[in-house]
């Protein structure tokens, strides 16, 4: 089954030509039954390559997905047309104001990892939507900075400053083979990381709601299952696409700024050789999981989540 997409959004095509199914709003309609509303709160800045890699994956399961687009009510964007943003994306004051509930929602990263929470131009909207969905969401997913965000919020966790960005692609450990988030995963998974800041395990051990269901010796946790919200965090990037650290390792050699080389990423670690994707499937795998536990679970009468 697709995911329904207006059919002007540039991910329509991106997508179809992909082979991934999608479904004009007309060819919905007459389907007999009720789509997965799945909203992405998109903090950042290049929206629609964000879009892209979020439809794809939450687009490739069996069932029929409505795909809502959520931006702060206030910030503005520099990297996307106001054109694309006034006609596919919804301030969160309007999504809140008008009652409308959920299955899942995905809270993205932003490359503000140097600030201070509180101190986010955005954060007491942000405090606002966490809340927002213990009502209104039945299953929230926290991506990277999002979800360090999201864990600060809700359990205090810290998140620290790291020494040198944590980035390339790091073997992982799957700590929780019998959790229904990592169906079909190998006991080893490989994730691209691109990050300035850390959460700790130490921070985490002895709170029974918080449970690490993926974890790497290199870059800390990767994947964590809070129970008494109804959420997950992800603090390293299985949504990227093939090039995606090559754009951002590329960017920042152009403008002369210190920069590794991402780890484990191009063959021999040598940047003139094409990266090869190798977390695709899991990347499958993790959202495919996430929306089937949502379709097991949530309310068939939508009015019923959160309560």
């Amino acid at each position: 089954m697709p995911i329904k997409l207006p059919s002007d959004l540039p991910a329509y095509d991106v997508l179809s030509r992909e082979g991934v199914m999608v479904m004009a709003e007309d060819q919905a309609a007459r389907q007999d039954i009720r789509p997965i509303k799945i909203a992405l709160l998109n903090l950042m800045p290049k929206k629609i390559q964000t879009e892209n890699q979020f439809a794809r994956l939450i687009g490739a399961t069996p069932l029929q997905i409505e795909f809502t687009l959520i931006r702060m009510s206030e910030h503005q964007t520099k990297n996307t047309a106001a054109e694309h943003m006034e006609s596919f994306y919804r301030p969160f004051s309007e999504v809140k104001e008008s009652g409308e509930k959920f299955d899942g929602l995905i809270i993205t990263g932003a490359p503000i990892e140097h600030l201070e929470f509180e101190d986010v131009t955005y954060w007491p909207e942000l405090c606002e939507v966490f809340d927002w969905t213990q009502s209104h969401v039945h299953s929230t997913f926290g991506v990277c900075w999002g979800g360090m965000a999201m864990i600060n919020y809700f359990h205090g966790v810290p998140k620290y400053l790291l020494d040198a960005k944590s980035f390339g692609c790091f073997r992982h450990r799957n700590l929780a083979p019998a959790s229904h988030y990592l169906r079909g995963f190998s006991d080893d998974v490989l994730v691209p990381v691109s990050r300035w800041t850390e959460i700790r395990q130490s921070d985490m051990d002895g709170n029974d709601k918080l449970r690490t269901l993926i974890s790497s010796d290199k870059s800390g946790p990767c994947l964590v299952e809070d129970l008494a919200h109804r959420a997950l965090y992800v603090f390293n990037h299985f949504e990227y696409d093939s090039g995606t650290l090559k754009e951002e390792y590329d960017r920042d050699v152009a403008a002369g700024k210190p920069i590794n080389v991402p780890e484990n990423y191009y063959p021999d670690d040598n940047p003139a050789k094409t990266p090869l994707n190798r977390w695709r499937s899991h990347a499958h795998l993790l959202y495919g999981n996430w929306i089937n536990e949502i379709y097991q679970t949530t309310p068939y009468e939508l009015e019923k989540i959160g309560l």
